[in-house]
């Protein structure tokens, strides 16, 4: 496990290194945000400790972009701190944990390693088929690293397909799948127009749903 540690006070820095390096982390630390792009341009992280206040730009500044690139490392902020409203900005903008300074360096070693199986429970769970990814747990859906805006119903229509990937699904079971717990009035024809929605959002892709009138559907790759 490889953890970055973006702190400018070199002792804490230091201290928080020689922990997670005793318990089998190695670490790299960088002493402000220019020095951690820097590290982010050439390796991949399973965790990062990003301190709120550094000298070139605020910690929050560097999260909101590696957010906005779409870069989802699990990030611990560390705060001198003490406002909700600024833990709470923080949490908004996309860190998974916080930590007010002083801390003890045990609560944070045991909070790096609940994010870090946390992200790799999420890892296991996603189910890919060519550029396409889509996470059952959480009911959405990737294509070519870009998120798809899906309903839940077309998202679970969608886990359905992959889970039979290359085999020919019935109309009667994707009902069931998607409108067996519902109270709704819904015919077995209503699968047809979410089918044609999904079509809709993977068009420009590879990844096609085929047809196959008295048998079902499929979804496949290629041309």
């Amino acid at each position: 496990m490889r953890v970055l540690i973006v702190e400018d006070a070199a002792d804490v820095a230091e201290a928080v290194a020689m922990r997670l390096g005793k318990s089998g982390m190695a670490c790299d630390v960088a002493g402000n945000t220019a020095e951690a792009e820097d590290f982010l341009a050439v390796q991949k992280y399973d965790a990062i400790v990003l301190d709120i206040n550094l000298p070139d730009r605020h910690g929050t500044d560097l999260l909101r972009d590696m957010r906005a690139r779409g870069d989802r490392t699990p990030v611990l902020m560390l705060t001198a701190l003490f406002s909700v409203d600024d833990r709470v900005s923080a949490l908004n903008l996309g860190a998974d944990d916080y930590l007010v300074k002083p801390f003890d360096q045990r609560e944070l070693d045991a909070r790096l390693r609940a994010l870090m199986r946390r992200e790799a429970e999420q890892k296991s769970d996603a189910m890919l088929f060519g550029p396409l990814r889509f996470s059952a747990a959480t009911l959405t859906a990737s294509l070519d690293g870009h998120p798809l805006e899906l309903t839940r119903r077309e998202a679970t229509l969608l886990g359905l397909l992959l889970r039979g990937q290359g085999q020919m699904i019935s109309k009667q079971r994707l009902y069931e799948g998607l409108f067996a717990f519902d109270d709704a009035d819904v015919g077995l024809n209503a699968i047809e127009l979410y089918i044609a929605r999904l079509r809709k959002k993977i068009a420009a892709s590879v990844v096609r749903i085929e047809t196959q009138r008295g048998m079902g559907y499929r979804i496949v790759q290629g041309a």
